[in-house]
């Protein structure tokens, strides 16, 4: 009996335990995306217009890329919706070409419209190698403009990429509960 009640309390700790880390990952995860958004802000002033007028935006603080012909990345973001975060999404992106190095960058993507924002909240939305990224420097979001309703925009964080290649990224939404 004593055995039983030790092996209800440890998994009941376990449990706790883990979903007291998911909650500070998740926090953690928001702080770093409204640090992100302070960031292109400071960089391109001009963003302020997408921020207003966006149907919803996700944030990439921190993607990491790496590649040798083949290349890949992944990173973990925030979906926000009329400036309310409303869940996290992953990006993972798959490219093959001349390329060689590594980076890391943050990334924003502007939904133009709520249909563009809902299949993306579908978790089976895809941006393919048609749809460039704009790098966020003073006055870049002025002449930037949405591509099959979404706008890209990106900021080098560290490390050097070369890279003639193609490939796409695709991302997974998960709601916050």
């Amino acid at each position: 009996m004593k055995a039983t009640i030790t092996k209800r309390v440890t998994v009941l700790a376990a449990v706790l335990a883990a979903a007291v880390a998911s909650a500070w990952a998740a926090d953690s995860l928001q702080s770093e995306a409204q640090q992100a958004i302070q960031t292109f802000k400071q960089k391109d002033p001009t963003l302020d217009t997408y921020f207003n007028t966006a149907a919803g935006y996700a944030v990439f603080p921190g993607v990491t890329e790496g590649g040798f012909i083949v290349g890949g990345a992944r990173g973990k973001g925030v979906v926000y919706q009329n400036g309310k975060a409303i869940g996290q999404a992953t990006v993972t992106k798959a490219t093959i070409g001349a390329q060689a190095g590594g980076q890391s960058f943050s990334e924003i993507i502007f939904f133009q419209t709520p249909e563009t924002l809902r299949q993306f909240k579908s978790s089976n939305f895809e941006l393919s190698a048609g749809v460039g990224g704009v790098v966020a420097a003073e006055g870049a979001a002025q002449t930037a403009a949405y591509q099959q309703g979404v706008a890209v925009f990106t900021l080098p964080k560290s490390g050097v990429m070369g890279k003639a290649a193609i490939g796409g990224q695709k991302f997974k939404f998960q709601p916050f509960e």
